[in-house]
Order: C-alpha cells, then structure tokens, then sequence
C-alpha cells in the first residue's frame, strides 16, 4: 500500500459525509473514490505538460468559480488556450446567513477577481444572481433580490445568473420567476442551474417557466445537462451546456458523443470548476478528445468557443476585441492596494501578446 493508499485508508476507513455540491450521503468507498481520483489528476499533471492553445486554438470556460481557485490554475488555464471565463454566482458551499455576505461575494466576483484573472492574461466576466439552493430562505432571498439590480448593470456582468430549481420548491420556483423579470428588465441572457436531483423533470420545469415567463430560449443558457435532457433542451430552441465533472454530470468521452450525434449547433462546455474536485482544464481536455473522436476543427471551436461568445455577447458586455486587442499584462498594477504577487518577480508585457482566431 502506498501513502496515498495508507493515507485515505487512515482518514476515511470506516466514515461517511455529506457531499458539499448536492447535500447526499457519500459513503467511504465513494470518499476514498473521489481521493484517488485527485491522486490520479495530480500525476497527470506532473507526467504529462500543459496542453498547447495551438491544439485547439482559442477557448472560454463559460462557467468557472474562480473565486475557489489558485493563481497555478490560472497559469495552467492560460496555457491551455482559455482566453475567457464566465463566473456564474453560486453558493459558498455553506449557507450564507445574512445580505451583506452576498453583497461581498458579488463585490468580490465582479471586482478583484476580474483583476486578478487579467494578470494572468485570461479576461473574467460574470454572472450576477440568487442560487435556487439558498432561495428557500424566504427572508434572505427576498433581501438579496432587492440588492441585485444595484450589480446587473455593471461592467463585466455578462448575465444573470446561475438560477433555477434545486429541490424544486415553491419558494425557488418564486425566486426564479423574479429573475426572469429582473433578466428581461436588464436586458440580459439568463445561464440555469438544472438540479442534481430529478433533473429530466427539473430541466423540463425549468423550460415551462421560462416559457410562461416569455423569455426568449435563444437568450439562455441550460446548463448542467446529461443525455437525458439533451434532445429537449435543443428541441425547444435553449443553448444546451455540458458541465464536464471527473466522475458527476457528464465525462469528456461522453460530450464527445452527443456532438458526434447532435451536430454543435447550440452546444457548449464549460468546467463549472469550484471547491470541489474539479478540473480547471476540462474544456481544453474536451477539445482535445473530440479531436480524438474524429470530429473537425470548426465543429470543435463551435463548441469550445464560438457559442459561448454568441450567446453571452448578446449582453453587450462580451466582445471578441476584449482579448485580441488586450490592455498588456503589468503585474506590478494594485487592486485596493493589493497585488497578486508574494514577493515574486513581477510579469510585465511591453506588447499585446499575438493571438489567432
């Protein structure tokens, strides 16, 4: 047995916990599952470099919880060729308690993590809104609708978002239906959270809503889908999005496939990576394995670049000049007064970097 082996064995031989994304019992082998899992990625990384941006040309992760991430993952995203992300607002992995905590997540995504990506040439964007998981506190959901239009008109904000169902309860299903209306007031596309749970059903529910609530489908993302969902969701004219997690929602080898049969049109991938075991590379990877599968360059840039663009540059936020024609990267720039650096050599760019669409 190796350490790794010892390691889990020691920690997690004979418990159980709650999974921090859905709130369901994972049991130990599940646990000792997750862990060797992120034993195996960890050598990956060290065995094999970083994916070239030549491999599948430019890429954005339209949904990424930077705000859980490293400056390393930044690097790495970089490297890989992701010249955009997408921070849709989601819970903390605990329920917040009170307003002002979504007043300084809110801040926070929209203000010092677009700074802190921009120093690592990426261009960061996000999504403002209520979580269906926290709308089932009616007094706090309705203190955090009341601050959201002060944050959906800022710049950078590319949508609202990420809303929907969760338990698919009354009360998420009212705080849905007030975003819809803050969405259309904004003039914004709206990116949807479908549940863990039920999602066939959740998913469908989620379209009648929206349909009731006469939001245009070509102007939302649903996200978080699997082959259930799949055929309705681009039947009914939504942007279809594939959340690719190590071992939940949906694998590169599966998405692979379901281009393979759907064609690219209204298809788009993204990480969704957070606390949680995640991969900050997953659409780099999903690239990369659809070209193993045979399938052509545009069809591969439709899906890892070109939809995302279209759907979430309908809100005036999002446009291809931002990072062909970048501000050059100064890493010695403050933010309130604080820089990303711990007494590293800063990097500064004398030129804009040359990049090819």
């Amino acid at each position: 047995m190796n350490d790794i082996q010892q390691a889990i064995e020691e920690m997690f031989s004979d418990r159980s916990a709650a999974c921090p994304c859905c709130g369901s019992t994972l049991s130990p082998e599940m646990l000792r599952g997750l862990l060797r899992q992120a034993s195996q990625r960890q050598q990956e990384r060290q065995s094999h470099p970083p994916l070239s941006p030549g491999a599948s040309g430019m890429l954005i992760d339209p949904h990424a919880h930077m705000i859980a991430r490293t400056t390393d993952d930044y690097e790495a995203m970089a490297a890989s060729g992701v010249v955009a992300v997408i921070e849709p607002a989601f819970w903390l992995g605990q329920a917040r308690t009170n307003v002002g905590s979504f007043i300084d997540y809110f801040s926070t995504i929209a203000g010092f993590e677009r700074f802190r990506a921009a120093q690592f040439g990426i261009r960061h964007y996000c999504a403002i809104g209520l979580n269906p998981k926290e709308a089932n506190n009616r007094e706090l959901a309705d203190a955090v609708l009341d601050i959201l239009p002060r944050y959906l008109g800022k710049e950078g904000v590319v949508a609202l978002g990420e809303i929907g169902y969760d338990e698919q309860t009354e009360l998420e299903d009212r705080a849905f239906r007030a975003q819809i209306e803050l969405a259309q007031e904004f003039d914004l596309p709206i990116m949807i959270h479908t549940p863990h749970r039920d999602k066939k059903r959740g998913a469908k529910r989620t379209m009648d809503t929206l349909e009731a609530c006469g939001f245009d489908p070509a102007r939302c993302v649903i996200d978080h889908n699997n082959e259930e969902t799949v055929q309705e969701v681009l039947d009914r004219g939504y942007w279809c999005a594939f959340t690719i997690y190590p071992s939940t929602k949906m694998g590169n080898d599966r998405l692979a496939a379901i281009v393979e049969r759907y064609g690219p049109e209204r298809i788009i991938v993204d990480s969704a990576c957070d606390w949680g075991v995640s991969d900050p590379l997953a659409v780099a990877k999903s690239a990369r394995i659809m070209a193993a599968h045979g399938l052509d360059e545009a069809t591969i840039r439709q899906v890892v670049y070109h939809n995302a663009l279209a759907v979430y540059g309908l809100s005036g936020e999002m446009s291809e000049t931002d990072w062909l024609e970048p501000a050059p990267v100064d890493q010695r720039t403050l933010y309130g007064g604080n820089s990303v650096l711990r007494g590293q050599a800063p990097r500064v760019d004398q030129d804009n970097p040359d990049r090819i669409v």
